[in-house]
Parts: C-alpha cells; sequence; structure tokens
C-alpha cells in the first residue's frame, strides 16, 4: 500500500466526520428505546418517588395487542420477564428494552410497545403492543446469473444470462415464526427448492425442526480460476449446445435448540448428489471430485451454534453477535472435507450518533488437499472485500475482517396516504460512513490467481439507507491495493 493511497483514506475518514450535519429527526421506531414506565425518569435509573420504586412486585399479567396472526405465547417466549416474576420497577425499565430488542430482531413487526399497563397493589400488568407486518411474498424473480451487478456489466447486462420464476414466502405461515419457501426458476439455469422451519415444536417452546428439498441445474460452470476471474465453460459453446454441465439434487433435516433467548443451536443432516458433464472434467479433472469421478454422492453432518446480543441484527449499531459452524462432508475418497468457521460482529456506539463496528470471518477446510469447488473463498455470495467485488479468491483457508465507522445523517418517516393496523409510515434512517477491509487466503494447490497468499486491503467511503423490512441499501466508493477504484451497490446489509 503506497503512501499516496495511505493518506486518501484518512483524508476520507476526516472530511466524513467534519462535515457530516447535526440535523437529524429521532422518529424512526427501529430499534428506538422502549417506552418508559410510569414514574421512572427517562434514563430509568433515577425514580422519581424512590420509596416506591425500590419494592419489589409482581408481574401479574401480560396483555398483548395487535397480534392477528401472531401466537401470544410466541410473543411472550422473546420476553426477558413472565408472569408471576417478581421485579423491582426501576430494573422493569431495561427489561421492557430488552424485549422490544427480542421481539423486533424475529423480524415478524414494524414496531413494538411495551410498557406497565396498571398497579393492583403489589401487582402489576404489563401491556405489549406490536404491529405486524406482511408474510406472504410470491415474488416474481428475475436475477442475472453473474456473482453481482458489476460482473453481470462486464457481460453488457446481456438478458440472455437472466434466470427467472417466482418465489413464494410464507413467513409466521402457522404464527409461530415459522416459515414455508417454494422456489421454481428457470431460464439459463433452473433452481426448485422447498423449505419448512419451525423453530418452536413443543411445548416447552425450546425446540423445533425444519426440513429442505432442493434441485439446480447450471448450463454454465466454473471450473477455473484464471488470474484473478472465474473462466466459464458454457454449453452453447459446446457441440450439444444447451445441455446441463452440472446438476445437483439434496435434501436434508435439521434440529434446533434454543435454550434461552439469545442462543440457539442447530443440527442438520444431509444427503447430497452432484454430477458433472465430461467437458467439464476435461477443463478441470478435480472439479469436485479428488478421484475425477463425474457423479458422487456424500452424506453431510454439520453442527451450528449462534448468540444474538444486538440491539437491531439487519444494521447493528451496539451489541455483538456470533456464530461457530462445523461440518464433515462425505465419507470416502471422493468427497471428504472438514470446515470449521467461525464469523462475529461487535458494534460499539459513539459521541455525535457515530457508531463503529468490526465483523471478522474465518474458514478452514481440512485436508488442505481439496476438489477446486470446495477452494471458493472471497468474492462468492457475501463473502468478499468491499472494492474488491469483481474478483474472486479461491482458498483452503482464510480470514477476513471489515471495520467500519459510521454516522447518522438523518431519520425520519414518511406518512402513508392510507392508514392500516401494520403500515401508517416508511421509516428511513440515513448513514455516512468510512470503512477498511482486511483478508488473507492460502491456496498452495489451485494457485493460478495472483491474490492468493498475499494480504489484501480495501478501504472507502458510502451512504447506507436503512427502510422498512430490514431493507439496507449501500452505496459505495471503494478503493484497492492496487490503485482501482470505483463505485460499487448492494442490495442488503454485510452483516
Amino acid at each position: 500500500m503506497n503512501k499516496v493511497w495511505k493518506y486518501r483514506i484518512l483524508l476520507v475518514a476526516a472530511v466524513l466526520f467534519v462535515c457530516c450535519p447535526l440535523n437529524a429527526q429521532d422518529v424512526i421506531s427501529i430499534p428506538a428505546e422502549a417506552t418508559i414506565a410510569p414514574g421512572l425518569s427517562p434514563e430509568g435509573a433515577t425514580p422519581v418517588d424512590s420509596p416506591f420504586v425500590r419494592k419489589s412486585f409482581m408481574i401479574s399479567k401480560i396483555f398483548v395487542s395487535g397480534n392477528r396472526k401472531t401466537k401470544d405465547y410466541i410473543i411472550k417466549r422473546e420476553l426477558p420477564f413472565q408472569e408471576g416474576d417478581s421485579v423491582v420497577l426501576n430494573e422493569l425499565v431495561a427489561k421492557f428494552r430488552l424485549g422490544k430488542r427480542q421481539l423486533v430482531n424475529t423480524r415478524l413487526f414494524n414496531d413494538v410497545v411495551i410498557s406497565l399497563k396498571s398497579f393492583r397493589g403489589y401487582l402489576v400488568d404489563v401491556q405489549v403492543d406490536v404491529k405486524e407486518r406482511w408474510y406472504i411474498f410470491p415474488i416474481p424473480y428475475l436475477k442475472p446469473i453473474d456473482r453481482n451487478l458489476q460482473t453481470w456489466a462486464q457481460k453488457g447486462y446481456s438478458l440472455d444470462r437472466v434466470n427467472y420464476g417466482a418465489k413464494f414466502n410464507y413467513y409466521n405461515a402457522t404464527g409461530r415464526n415459522d416459515v414455508l419457501k417454494l422456489w421454481l426458476i428457470t431460464g439459463y439455469s433452473r433452481q426448485i427448492q422447498g423449505s419448512y422451519n419451525q423453530p418452536f415444536m413443543d411445548g416447552s417452546l425450546k425446540s423445533g425442526f425444519g426440513v429442505n428439498f432442493s434441485y439446480a441445474a447450471m448450463k454454465e460452470v466454473n471450473p477455473l480460476t484464471v488470474k484473478d476471474q472465474q473462466f466459464f465453460l458454457k454449453a452453447d459453446s459446446l457441440p450439444k449446445a444447451g445441455r446441463f454441465l452440472e446438476e445437483q439434487l439434496g435434501g436434508s433435516i435439521q434440529w434446533n435448540y434454543r435454550p434461552g433467548l439469545r442462543t440457539r443451536h442447530l443440527v442438520r443432516l444431509g444427503f447430497n448428489m452432484s454430477k458433472v458433464d465430461s467437458a467439464v472434467l476435461a477443463v478441470n479433472p478435480n472439479y469436485f471430485s479428488k478421484t475425477g469421478k463425474s457423479r458422487v454422492v456424500y452424506p453431510e453432518l454439520s453442527y451450528m451454534v449462534s448468540h444474538v446480543d444486538i440491539d437491531y441484527a439487519p444494521y447493528p449499531l451496539r451489541g455483538q453477535m456470533w456464530e461457530l459452524f462445523l461440518s464433515r462432508r462425505g465419507l470416502g475418497k471422493d468427497v471428504g472435507m472438514w470446515t470449521f468457521s467461525a464469523k462475529g460482529t461487535r458494534a460499539w456506539e459513539m459521541k455525535w450518533k457515530s457508531s463503529f463496528s468490526s465483523q471478522v470471518f474465518g474458514t478452514l477446510r481440512l485436508p488442505f488437499n481439496q476438489p477446486f469447488m470446495h477452494h471458493r473463498m472471497f468474492g462468492y455470495g457475501d463473502f468478499y472485500l468491499r472494492g474488491l467485488e469483481k474478483y474472486v479468491i479461491d482458498g483452503v483457508a482464510g480470514v477476513m475482517s471489515r471495520n467500519t465507522l459510521r454516522r447518522e445523517l438523518f431519520n425520519f418517516h414518511i406518512p402513508l396516504p392510507v392508514r392500516s393496523s401494520s403500515h401508517d409510515r416508511i421509516p428511513f434512517r440515513i448513514y455516512a460512513k468510512t470503512y477498511t477491509d482486511f483478508a488473507y487466503s492460502h491456496n498452495k494447490q489451485f494457485n493460478h490467481n495472483f491474490l492468493n497468499n498475499k494480504l489484501l486491503t480495501t478501504a472507502g467511503a458510502g451512504i447506507d439507507v436503512v427502510t422498512l423490512y430490514d431493507v439496507v441499501m449501500r452505496f459505495e466508493y471503494s478503493f484497492n491495493q492496487m490503485g482501482q477504484k470505483g463505485f460499487f451497490f448492494h442490495f442488503k446489509n454485510d452483516f
């Protein structure tokens, strides 16, 4: 990294903090603090009537309103207090805030308000008011097959490289935060997928299950990486044009366990079948099998534990969340791999409506001698450096760090002309940010990529727009260590 580029990063950070306006409006509902209980100061720490507030009370009833679909006991499951609990009132305010945060992070509600309803001697009643989201989404599907918009642009925005179809997502199908998904996609490739996840199948509301089935067929396969770019083998360029070069079929069952509010465990058992055309093996015999077979069938067993203690999971400003993953894929010579991965986010709230977040991702695949399809590291999916979206970096071990300093510019909502019980306004939060990313990928087997086995660095600045239904639009101008720069747009968060 040369000195000019370092000074450029420092200049971006300085301009961001000196020039950003302070006239933000604090009116967005999520993740705002919960309603303060009557009789307490706004801070919830200094009681107005100290002798009264210090006394212990019992929660008699918890009343829930606004939930047309969601079961009452699912809402109460997210609260850090239950009926019959003994509490001190000035401590209850903190529990209200935690309960609101937990309910917002279920992604079932547009707004949540928790407050004291009434006193009856030493008994108190609590009121929980929610505004439910829409849960049924029949969505037409139209998407390029390329990794991102920048890659599609390099192909001339060709409509021949587009998949189309429909996705049917039914969230909260039975009112118990369960999810049903059916996807039917065709076009350049084909994809059929069905899944159902029920997180609460027992009376204790701690255990759940899930099932999944998927089929995919591709006319274009990436059997190699040449320098820093994916090399694609296309069916249309072969003698038998139009045939599928790769097909994948799989199914799985899973068991979920959530003993408390923040920590979840998941165990999944699946079976997969993959086969490729002989043309793919002619380019890379070790594309997806160590022995060069064109068809493999293998089981996969995995375990994941996650912990979420964050203010707003889609766009955290304070708190932490992390995830650990362990899997065993295959048992024989064709496919056999252990995968260890971890990712975590820590966010700190700062002065002047600012916050800093640091994210760390790491993956290790053993043994290192793996087929090419198990070498995909950075640039695939959401695992990329900001500023290197156009590139892919392969490897069997890698670590990445994303560090972002952001400041709220505006916080407002637009009222809707038509009133409804769930949508009476559209909230917007707009942030200016500056960032820098670091990564390293280990790859000795398929080392045709000059970005492997070296420290990667990028930096930049941008604007984030957070709005209804956890939508995050990110407008970013990034630099990388090769001296390249450019504008990038992402229509989702990077957490």
